[in-house]
């Protein structure tokens, strides 16, 4: 039987926990996943085995999550055989997904072992995710903003190369729960009745600092971005922010 695989993508500091834990909530299997984290209360949801594998395959490219390679990553054998077994540990008839953002790096190489996987998307500010890191990692918000942009500019080709549901973090708390619901009936979920307790309000932080301004390319990918997820600029909303 085919496995019926999710793949959550987006940027560090993006949603992408956020959306994993509430996809959950809504019957979405993610396996031993990190539940609690320093960084984040409830965890990061990832599997240590996807970040350890994808951490190999950006090293034996001379990448890493902040150095991401320049061009499509060489999956050998080994690594190929690897993430293999890797999805043949999870239920074969039930939905099932991860989320790590490394995976945006590597996409190409898990689409050859998970040809029918549906494809879900976040996003979020350049400056909310840049003031993220630089809490989180000590970056300089330039770096930030550096990686945000090769993160995103890969979402949005994949977006391009194949329409998927795609969220937007900076959403207000009313209309980040609705498209959650939508998101999860069109996935083949169905959203917890009581509705999602993975997501809380009161735990955002982060918010976009107005004094500073965001590069050219960065905001035109940000702008597309919006344009997909069906957010106007005029009427974007930014959150002070969601857990990341």
């Amino acid at each position: 039987m085919t496995s019926a695989a999710l793949v959550i993508l987006g940027m560090h500091r993006s949603g992408t926990s956020c959306l994993a834990g509430c996809l959950e909530e809504a019957g979405l299997v993610l396996g031993q996943v990190d539940r609690k984290a320093h960084t984040n209360p409830k965890g990061n949801r990832e599997n240590i085995k996807v970040m350890e594998l994808n951490n190999a395959v950006l090293a034996a490219n001379d990448a890493s999550w902040n150095k991401p390679p320049v061009g499509p990553c060489h999956w050998s054998i080994e690594h190929s055989a690897w993430r293999d077994q890797l999805i043949a540990s999870y239920p074969q008839d039930r939905l099932w997904g991860f989320k790590d953002p490394r995976t945006l790096l590597l996409l190409d190489g898990w689409l050859k072992g998970l040809p029918n996987a549906q494809l879900v998307g976040t996003f979020r500010h350049p400056l909310a995710v840049a003031g993220s890191l630089q809490a989180r990692n000590g970056f300089a918000i330039e770096k930030g903003i550096e990686l945000w942009t090769s993160y995103n500019r890969l979402l949005l080709q994949s977006l391009k190369a194949s329409e998927f549901p795609l969220i937007c973090f900076d959403w207000s708390t009313e209309r980040y729960d609705g498209a959650l619901r939508e998101l999860a009936y069109r996935v083949g979920l169905i959203p917890p009745v009581a509705g999602f307790s993975f997501f809380e309000g009161h735990l955002r932080r982060n918010s976009n600092d107005p004094d500073l301004s965001v590069p050219t390319e960065a905001q035109d990918i940000y702008d597309q971005l919006l344009q997909i997820s069906g957010t106007s600029k005029a009427g974007n909303e930014t959150a002070a922010e969601t857990p990341a």
